[in-house]
């Protein structure tokens, strides 16, 4: 070989070397916390939890203070943040703040529609039933059907309490809304607020979910007139839900696949220890809001609520079709793609969900 080829030789060899550095840093660029088959995923530093300083919320509360989330994500950070209603989480979601939350079926519906199907997945059930409607002593309501022409209470415009609270007044007592010329009015107000409205008189009902209907009661002397379970087939229906941003759950199913199986063992064990897992629930309840429950609140509002892993889908998709009878949805969304139970079913066949 004559000193030219030599050269020519060379250069391509140098050629050929540099196009493989290139292809090995162009593979390199991509962002560190993207799933990529055949590769193990990036744990995150840190996951952000929204949940609500509810009785409903259980299995939050208690896999926060008991450290079982933390433990389960290997050391990752587990931020926290407490919100009144849904609204509010749906809103944190959008703003790319919360990663995993607690949450009703109805404000999850809503951010599934409005993302246009890309915000949120529903990866497991929390809690069914809890909910209570209450009247004030003085109101003079004894059934729901008194419910007409008086001032009803829920914790937020949209929440799934309001939800069914104004499908029931609209659509099965007919009656018509203040906010559109009638008599019958529904007052969104944060739970803890309503316990002063009912002890000045300013509010006759309240449809709320656990603790806060016990509280009114024991706290106002207001009389349940009703559960919301009586109202649902079965007497059965789904109250809050784990949903998972579905961003989140793109980059990082094994940590929420994780964080599913500390849900589901606090979940049996507190279906195994009702009466370790209520006090428990009632010493986080007085760190988060300064005071716990007296033991006839705490006892009145875990008998009302079952706490399972199932998200109960038919429920859910009849709060959707509620919705969009209350003008909230424009249509009746297709919410196969709302629920995301791969990961349940998993933990599910190792044993863990009875």
């Amino acid at each position: 070989m004559n000193s030219t080829n030599r050269l020519i030789a060379f250069a391509l060899l140098l050629a050929f070397g540099a196009l493989l550095q290139g292809c090995g840093a162009g593979s390199a660029s991509k962002a560190d916390g993207e799933s990529k088959p055949g590769q193990t995923e990036t744990a995150p530093a840190r996951v952000r939890l929204g949940y609500f300083a509810n009785i409903t919320h259980a299995q939050a509360l208690i896999g926060v203070s008991r450290g079982d989330f933390k433990n389960a994500l290997g050391g990752a950070e587990v931020e926290t943040k407490i919100f009144n209603a849904g609204p509010a989480v749906v809103e944190a979601v959008f703003a790319g703040e919360l990663d995993i939350a607690y949450i009703g079926p109805s404000p999850a519906v809503n951010a599934y529609v409005k993302s246009h199907g890309k915000a949120v997945r529903i990866v497991s059930g929390s809690a069914a039933n809890g909910v209570t409607i209450v009247a004030r002593k003085e109101s003079g309501i004894a059934k729901l059907e008194d419910l007409k022409g008086r001032r009803v209470a829920t914790p937020q415009f949209g929440n799934t309490q309001d939800v069914s609270a104004r499908v029931y007044l609209t659509k099965t007592l007919g009656a018509a809304l203040k906010e559109k010329g009638g008599e019958t009015e529904i007052v969104t107000v944060a739970n803890a607020e309503q316990l002063g409205l009912f002890k000045a008189g300013q509010l006759d009902a309240a449809w709320v979910p656990e603790p806060w209907g016990a509280r009114l009661v024991h706290e106002t002397g207001a009389a349940v007139i009703a559960e919301e379970k009586d109202l649902w087939p079965g007497k059965r229906f789904c109250t809050a839900v784990v949903i998972v941003s579905e961003t989140f759950l793109a980059q990082h199913p094994k940590t929420v696949e994780a964080f599913l199986r500390a849900h589901a063992a606090v979940t049996r064990w507190m279906n195994e220890h009702p009466g370790e897992a209520a006090a428990l629930v009632n010493a986080e309840l007085k760190t988060l809001t300064g005071k716990a429950l007296p033991e006839k609140v705490l006892r009145d509002a875990f008998g009302r609520i079952e706490f399972t892993t199932d998200p109960l889908e038919s429920s859910v998709a009849k709060f959707a079709e509620e919705a969009r009878d209350l003008g909230m949805l424009k249509d009746l969304p297709d919410l196969k793609g709302l629920f995301a139970l791969e990961l349940l079913q998993r933990v599910k066949s190792e044993g863990m969900i009875p």
